[in-house]
């Protein structure tokens, strides 16, 4: 009786103990890829006001707020824009009264509706001005094609949404100078491009992470 008492303490002491091990090695995994303090910082997401994509707003978004970010929605219009998948923005800047002085950092963000916008005169100007101020500048899915149409990738490197039946953002791309990656997340300078929904938390901790940094074209 003592000796199956005896083992039985010795497999509690087996198990609680590993249990602890593996919670100390779980923390220390997360503190290693924790997000930096942002505090303090601002980004500005330009997005589509009908049929932005959804899953390229809410995640970068919600990374960018857990990071201490303070995120400004920038549409054509003022209200609520609606995304592809019905979720609902409330834009309160519009691109005709933007200042990207105020921003760290300007995010545009794809989906149906931005590649109807590829040749908004407002959009591309932000972008320009973005890249004139030093600001991090960040484009994902369809969006690195306002940047390319903006002249701002010229001899950089750059992804872009692409699929087997539409590759004509890749074309506008290379269209316009850009070395085209086919990679999810592509970080050129103060440049951060990305090629869809799937690359969308890499695409958001890649900004966040540059913003910690001293950048300049």
């Amino acid at each position: 009786m003592k000796k199956v008492l005896l083992l039985i303490i010795i497999i509690v002491i087996i198990i609680v103990g590993g249990f602890l091990v593996y919670q100390n090695l779980t923390k220390k995994k997360i503190e290693k890829i924790s997000m930096p303090d942002l505090k303090n910082r601002k980004i500005a997401m330009v997005i589509a006001f009908r049929d932005f994509r959804d899953v390229e707003y809410f995640i970068p978004r919600d990374i960018f707020a857990g990071a201490g970010v303070e995120v400004t929605a920038v549409s054509t219009e003022k209200g609520i824009a609606i995304g592809a998948d019905g979720g609902e923005v409330e834009v309160r800047t519009s691109a005709a009264e933007f200042r990207v002085e105020n921003f760290d950092s300007v995010v545009f963000i794809g989906g149906p509706g931005m590649a109807k916008q590829l040749d908004n005169s407002e959009f591309q100007q932000i972008a320009r001005e973005a890249v004139e101020n030093n600001k991090i500048l960040g484009a994902i899915c369809v969006a690195p094609a306002v940047l390319a149409k903006a002249g701002l990738l010229q001899g950089k490197k750059a992804t872009v949404w692409s699929s087997p039946l539409d590759k004509s953002a890749v074309k506008i791309l290379k269209e316009n100078g850009a070395d085209f990656q086919s990679e999810s997340v592509v970080v050129e300078g103060n440049i951060i491009t990305a090629n869809g929904p799937g690359a969308a938390k890499e695409f958001a901790e890649k900004i966040c992470f540059n913003l910690t940094k001293e950048n300049s074209y």
